[in-house]
């Protein structure tokens, strides 16, 4: 395991120094640096600085996250869980607010009478009152 771990920090270092003495275009254009190593091939995102060790498999390069990433998207994904699932009980515990039957004949009486009196006072100030279309 420290073979593995003295590599990587080689690596590190080694596209590191490539990185930095890129112009910023073409640091732009070449996101990932890969390096062939004895224990396959090193990915590195020169944006952020993960690394990920890779292998040639059919091929395709497939990437495995480094430990210590695995450990802090595993803790993000978890802090992810327990947002989703405290939103989840606020939802679940809010009083529901369907209208029953009684509240919409309730709200269309309000309505009608609203309506009726609008169809009066045009009636009262001379107007001809559009047809009846309930």
């Amino acid at each position: 395991m420290k073979r593995i771990t003295a590599t990587r920090v080689f690596v590190t270092v080694a596209l590191s120094t490539q990185v930095l003495s890129l112009p910023a275009q073409a640091q732009d254009d070449r996101r990932f640096q890969l390096e062939r190593t004895e224990q396959g091939i090193v990915r590195l995102d020169t944006q952020t600085g993960a690394m990920s060790l890779c292998n040639d498999t059919d091929g395709e390069l497939v990437c495995r996250m480094a430990p210590d990433e695995r450990a802090a998207y595993e803790k993000e994904l978890d802090l992810l869980e327990k947002r989703v699932t405290a939103l989840e009980q606020r939802l679940a515990d809010r009083p529901k607010t369907f209208l029953d039957d009684d509240a919409v004949d309730r709200s269309l009486s309000i309505i009608e009478r609203f309506m009726r009196g609008v169809m009066s006072m045009v009636r009262e100030f001379g107007g001809e009152p559009q047809p009846d279309r309930t």
